[in-house]
């Protein structure tokens, strides 16, 4: 498969929408603590909803594309191997069953379900779904970007917000990740812009600049999970994005050398210089 025409695209949409409604709307403001756990460390939360919903989108994904290689994040947190087969798999999905997860299981509604599609390494179509919202961001590598409402009906085509000047820039710029004295230095440049938020969702904060309601995005941790599905929403809807370097972000492969996302080249060499530069 080399494109996801509507009928594929509409499918992708409903195994997300149904793993929500079975896994994830379930247990939103209704787990206990035995339902989360932490990985990596005390910032890396997994909970029942994000194992139960990967399990169903996975084994529906394969159902529907068989063959296909699903690269979820909980998996590859038991598999880490499985990250390399998205370079060249004829198929792949990447999937972030609940985005966001320390907000979910604060009972806070910023948090998305993701997947992307991969076609020997190249990211041909992606879903971002709120499943509070009921509505999914869509994007087809080079059909452009819209939002399917809850009836799963296509919406006009999403448009990035108009470049401003950098002092009138919006934007969520996640500087955590950031080592020193990189990190510092950037925070301390935040006033430069009108105003900043850190959402902890990388859904919300994608679906924020593919609808114009703010300027730009900074990020570090590169995860393919959490930034290829709303990479390619952002790019389709006409937005910029570059590592820190300037170097074009190819999801397939990178996972460091930071993402800045704009409206344009103009704005992203802007942004760049006023957080980064010297």
């Amino acid at each position: 498969m080399t494109r996801f025409d509507a009928a594929a695209l509409a499918e992708v949409d409903a195994v997300l929408r149904a793993a929500s409604l079975a896994e994830i709307l379930p247990r939103y403001r209704h787990l206990a603590a035995a339902d989360i756990r932490t990985k990596s460390g005390p910032l890396d939360m997994v909970t029942d909803a994000d194992e139960g919903a990967e399990r169903m989108i996975t084994a529906a994904l394969q159902e529907r594309f068989p063959g296909c290689v699903v690269v979820g994040e909980e998996a590859c947190a038991a598999d880490p191997a499985l990250l390399a087969r998205l370079a060249d798999a004829p198929l792949a999905f990447v999937v972030d069953p609940v985005d966001g997860t320390a907000n979910f299981a604060a009972g806070m509604a910023i948090f998305g379900c993701m997947a992307a599609a991969f076609v020997e390494g190249r990211v041909v179509a992606a879903w971002v779904h709120d499943p509070v919202g009921a509505d999914t961001l869509m994007a087809a590598e080079g059909e452009g970007a819209w939002i399917a409402g809850e009836d799963g009906r296509r919406g006009p085509a999403l448009h990035v917000a108009p470049p401003v000047p950098v002092s009138h820039m919006t934007g969520c710029v996640s500087y955590g990740y950031l080592r020193e004295p990189q990190k510092s230095h950037v925070a301390a440049r935040l006033p430069r812009l009108a105003k900043t938020w850190q959402l902890g969702c990388a859904a919300q904060e994608y679906r924020l600049l593919a609808t114009g309601h703010i300027h730009l995005s900074l990020y570090n941790r590169l995860m393919p999970w959490d930034h290829a599905p709303g990479w390619l929403i952002h790019r389709e809807s006409g937005g910029f994005a570059a590592h820190f370097d300037g170097t074009l972000y190819i999801p397939a492969t990178d996972r460091a050398g930071g993402l800045i996302c704009t409206p344009d080249r103009a704005s992203w060499d802007e942004a760049r210089a006023a957080l980064l530069g010297d």
